[in-house]
């Protein structure tokens, strides 16, 4: 399992997105300026403030070099997963719907939160439990969608995560702390997954999110052999 981090001007959480995806995988650092993802299982845009969060957060990175390879190894089926502003660049570029808005609060906010898994079905949450303990730090991480979107998301299960009650302290429509696409191959969420995956951090439920990613991975893999993930012929 190879994951590649995006790394872009201002990206202040690169670093350790990489050493939290090397605790399942192997890692490494793609600059924003790189076009060529052959060899990469999955990618993770991380969080930070890529360029400096001008115009508004994630705008500026969506037309990086790199994020046109994002949009086409999403087209294919590749795991795309967007932490924090990485949620906010997916959002800009049109992989996730709905858009990240100034919180209700009007201050950036750093708190642990706690997440309720609403959707264990994807390839990001099959490790998952129900209930998640994360750290999150942002300004901009109101989630919002028009109430069509929001019902049409709903009813394909693209609501992957909520904040648990009295903890969506952004002001996100319908709790939402995480949304993945309707093909299901790309998540953001704005808690940061990075950053709990040691108990001297309070949690290591992060981890859950990359090894399930692992799993769904190298399960592909062995279907496309002719084996399933449990060892016996695909079909049998």
């Amino acid at each position: 399992m190879r994951f590649g981090v995006i790394s872009f001007p201002g990206s202040c959480d690169d670093l350790d997105a990489k050493l939290a995806a090397g605790r399942v995988g192997e890692a490494e650092i793609v600059p924003h300026t790189q076009t060529d993802l052959r060899g990469f299982d999955s990618i993770i845009v991380p969080g930070g403030f890529s360029y400096g969060d001008y115009l508004r957060p994630g705008a500026i990175a969506r037309f990086a070099p790199v994020m046109e390879s994002v949009s086409a190894f999403a087209r294919e089926g590749g795991l795309v997963l967007g932490i924090c502003n990485g949620f906010q660049v997916l959002c800009e570029a049109r992989l996730l719907p709905g858009a990240l808005l100034r919180n209700v609060n009007g201050h950036f906010t750093c708190r642990q939160v706690t997440l309720e898994l609403c959707n264990g079905g994807t390839p990001f949450t099959r490790c998952c439990p129900p209930l998640l303990s994360l750290p999150a730090k942002h300004a901009f991480g109101r989630w919002y969608a028009p109430a069509q979107t929001l019902a049409e998301m709903r009813e394909r299960g693209q609501i992957v995560f909520r904040y648990a009650p009295g903890e969506n302290f952004n002001g996100s429509i319908d709790d939402v702390a995480g949304v993945c696409s309707a093909e299901g191959n790309v998540l953001g969420l704005m808690p940061h997954l990075e950053h709990a995956v040691d108990q001297l951090m309070g949690s290591t439920h992060g981890l859950s999110v990359l090894q399930s990613m692992r799993l769904s991975v190298e399960g592909a893999r062995l279907r496309i052999g002719g084996v399933d993930v449990e060892g016996k012929a695909a079909g049998a």
